[in-house]
């Protein structure tokens, strides 16, 4: 017996030691709770099993572990928005690759807290725009609901369809020095981070695989799989058709908007994608019209409506107001749920608490003081110093508070005096609040491990069986260890959030069993928005190929010992011109300096950096419907086109970086080609692509057919129409103009010929929604047809420079054809070709 059990004490022996190492030199500010030691530095009993686990890996492959989470979130395109970065604002995500691990029984409490917490709120909600008791009786003033911008009066009096205002609920948590959590703040208007939470999971799970089977770390896909059912049972068309309405591609979590929609299976919707009609809302479609009775709203309430609303918004849906008042869509949260979010709230919240609810609130939040009352407003005053000051209802302040809340003590004499005075003017918009000093949880910096404050926020959704909580978070942890600088905007970090279980836990997936899956070969409706910018992303992109193999062409002329005149060279330059890629006063300097000036400057519109950027910026509005490596491929085109030239550069470096980037376009070519499935968004990018390479091949011809024809110049129009090698293997002699234009204008097996791109426009058209055979064809069906059936009986003589100008005009006119059909909506239009459904 004392044989058996000295191995596993001595095992036991060298694990504490492991973790005492791992735990050198970490030290916790004084009368600050730390989440991982106690008081007397020991690690809490719930933290040991993940500390003994990364003893055991070593720092070596715990620094590999992190890198693998971070390649994970860089390749899956996981970003947020800097709002004031002037470069743009696209930040990789920044993931604190410790969780932050809490306990099952703690667990349980705060849920308890959070439940009875959301039951609160969804209460006062229908209070406050019902029956209005609480203002009645005397338990909330009256000013500290309508100075809110947030209380939205045309609401007043409506019943949210389905019963509930809030949908989704998160609350913002903070543990006090004594160990009890406070509620920092409520999230009803539109909580985010859910899926960042999601995505922060993923990635550790991906570094700490076996650490997180072994620790119960309980799953999150059973709380997104209760929110989608949730919100597709009022759907009442019965499609199971829910949106999810964002601001768009500049808001700073629009990623997590895209990831959402996708995992949950919602169309991703901003506000031009939808129309109301008869006190209903409808998607437009390439396909007409399709309803949508259920949007889960992340756009803030006041910018949904401009007719009933905030009338400068350009993000919202005119009507969607009186849609809402009609019951014609239900809107998860509801319009106006916002109004609970306002600090001003937070001062009544414990007093309401105990009159709605007939008991005091588990977790209690931060002690709060509205300034609009005369005792709570002369208690802040006289105690400044130890308060912090914040906007009573969120709007932005002047003065002290531009820079948001401050504490007292932090205020020089000028600030001071002038916020006293904003308060004792206009205290209703001013709330004091306790100075908050907030847990740490462990960061690995270098590695060793540092203690860094924290905020935790946790996600509830309504349910039929009641509030269900996310068995996890999103927690942001400070760079500093300075408590108030917890966000992500301003160099924070996130963390995930283990919830632990005593049993081993159930693998619930948010994919439904194999036998339960029907068969289905499409992916639900495309937006009109999503379909205009796969067309123009299919331009732009084209539009950059060809420009390229120009600089390209002209470089390689350029170097060529074997050009002995100016023809070919003139005609190239001459169509950079006509492509807009040089600025207008350079067009007399030396061709190579004209070429470095269409690969580096950003003001002319046809520069390849415009182009480059206009793909790449069309690309991020649907980029969820993109790969993950299509997406970086452009990106990363984006970024090394933006390098600067070396210094002294001449015609062998244009063409090096011309043509490094024609094989970075040519890769993103065969990732749509081979793993975009056949369906309208494919089509739409693939018209436009063959509608500008069409144009391309009419300006090349154009160009380089005319007289009078230099040596070398029908060479040049194979090489930019990429032909060469069919060209040779077919005719083992010098370039003929008759050949030459037989192949990049007629041959219908060359895929870089002009008749090859009408013969594919016409098969698209004929594949898209809404086309029948037994309905007369559409204007673009027609000209198309007709395009189609004119090459057939060309010959190469019968193209001259007014045919191929006309050919060029018709091929921009079923551009604007397709465009009036599928992405401008007007109500002609859709009454024409679109059926309600």
């Amino acid at each position: 017996m004392a044989g058996s059990t000295e191995p596993q004490a001595r095992a036991r022996r060298f694990e504490e030691e492991a973790v005492e190492a791992l735990l050198a030199g970490y030290r916790p500010l004084p009368g600050v709770y730390d989440e991982m030691v106690d008081a007397d530095g020991k690690p809490r009993s719930h933290w040991t099993p993940l500390l003994a686990g990364l003893a055991e890996m070593g720092r070596e492959e715990v620094e590999r572990s992190f890198t693998a989470a971070d390649r994970h979130l860089y390749r899956s395109g996981v970003f947020y928005r800097v709002y004031d970065d002037p470069t743009g604002g696209e930040r990789p995500w920044p993931l604190s690759h410790l969780p932050l691990v809490i306990g099952s029984g703690e667990w349980r409490a705060l849920a308890r807290g959070l439940v009875q917490r959301a039951q609160l709120l969804e209460s006062v909600l229908a209070d406050l725009y019902g029956p209005n008791e609480l203002v009645r009786s005397g338990a909330m003033p009256a000013a500290a609901v309508a100075g809110s911008p947030e209380f939205l009066r045309p609401l007043k009096g409506v019943d949210p369809h389905g019963g509930s205002f809030l949908r989704l609920y998160a609350a913002d948590l903070g543990r006090a020095p004594d160990g009890r959590w406070w509620v920092l703040s409520d999230r009803t208007q539109s909580p985010s981070g859910a899926g960042y939470a999601l995505e922060n999971r993923i990635a550790v799970g991906r570094a700490l695989p076996e650490l997180a089977r072994s620790l119960n770390v309980v799953r999150l896909a059973g709380f997104f799989q209760s929110l989608r059912a949730s919100l597709t049972r009022l759907d009442r068309s019965g499609e199971g058709r829910v949106g999810l309405l964002t601001p768009g591609p500049l808001n700073e979590t629009y990623f997590e908007h895209a990831y959402l929609a996708r995992y949950l299976g919602f169309v991703l919707l901003e506000g031009e994608d939808l129309t109301v009609r008869d006190n209903q809302v409808y998607m437009r479609t390439v396909a007409g019209l399709k309803r949508a009775d259920v949007l889960l709203r992340r756009l803030d309430a006041d910018f949904t409506d401009p007719l009933e609303l905030n009338a400068r918004s350009r993000l919202g849906v005119p009507g969607l107001v009186q849609a809402v008042r009609a019951g014609g869509v239900a809107i998860a949260n509801a319009l106006g749920s916002g109004l609970i979010e306002s600090p001003a709230m937070m001062s009544f919240l414990p007093k309401i608490g105990r009159q709605v609810l007939g008991e005091d609130l588990i977790l209690p939040n931060i002690a709060t003081w509205w300034c609009g009352q005369p005792l709570e407003r002369e208690t802040v005053l006289s105690g400044l110093d130890d308060f912090v000051v914040a906007s009573a209802f969120g709007r932005p302040m002047r003065g002290a508070m531009a820079r948001g809340p401050r504490i007292g003590a932090d205020l020089d004499e000028e600030e001071r005096n002038e916020l006293e005075q904003a308060i004792r003017t206009r205290g209703v918009d001013f709330v004091g609040q306790e100075a908050v000093h907030l847990s740490t949880m462990p960061v690995w910096r270098k590695g060793k491990l540092e203690p860094r404050p924290f905020i935790l926020r946790i996600f509830l959704a309504a349910t039929e069986e009641g509030w269900q909580v996310m068995p996890g978070g999103f927690c942001r942890v400070s760079e500093s260890r300075d408590s108030r600088a917890v966000t992500i905007q301003h160099g924070g970090r996130s963390a995930d959030v283990w919830v632990l279980d005593e049993r081993p836990v159930e693998q619930t997936t948010l994919l439904p069993a194999a036998g339960q899956v029907s068969v289905r070969r499409q992916t639900g409706p495309l937006p009109s928005r999503a379909a205009d910018n796969f067309f123009w992303l299919g331009r732009y992109v084209e539009r950059a190929e060809a420009t390229l193999r120009l600089l390209r062409t002209l470089a390689g002329r350029l170097s060529s010992s074997a050009e002995g005149g100016g023809g070919s060279i003139g005609k190239l330059v001459g169509l950079l011109d006509h492509w807009g890629s040089v600025p207008p006063e350079l067009m007399r300097g030396r061709p190579s300096r004209l070429a470095i000036a269409a690969l580096t400057r950003r003001d002319p519109p046809g520069a390849i950096r415009g182009l480059v950027e206009a793909a790449r910026n069309t690309a991020s509005v649907i980029r969820d419907r993109l790969s993950p490596d299509a997406w970086r491929t452009l990106e990363d085109l984006a970024v090394s086109m933006g390098e600067p030239m070396p210094v002294g550069s001449a015609e062998p470096d244009v063409y090096d970086r011309a043509d490094r980037a024609l094989r970075a376009l040519s890769a993103f070519s065969g990732l749509a080609s081979e793993n975009m499935n056949r369906l309208s968004g494919w089509r739409f990018l693939d018209l436009g692509r063959r509608i500008e390479r069409g144009i391309a091949v009419c300006r090349f011809t154009r160009s380089l057919t005319a007289e009078p024809v230099h040596a070398g110049t029908l060479d040049v129009l194979l090489e930019l129409c990429d032909s060469q090698i069919t060209y040779r293997s077919r005719y083992v002699m010098v370039e003929a103009q008759a050949p030459v234009v037989d192949l990049v204008l007629l041959d219908p097996v060359n895929p870089r010929s002009l008749a090859f791109q009408i013969d594919r426009i016409a098969a698209h058209l004929e594949a898209m929604p809404g086309h029948h055979v037994d309905e007369p064809p559409k204007d673009e069906e027609r000209l198309a047809a007709r395009l189609a059936a004119a090459m057939k009986a060309y010959e190469p003589a019968d193209f001259d420079a007014a045919r191929l100008m006309e050919i060029e005009g018709q091929l921009m006119a079923l551009s604007n054809d397709i465009s009036g059909r599928y992405f401008i909506h007007r109500s002609p239009v859709e009454t024409a070709w679109g059926q309600l459904a």
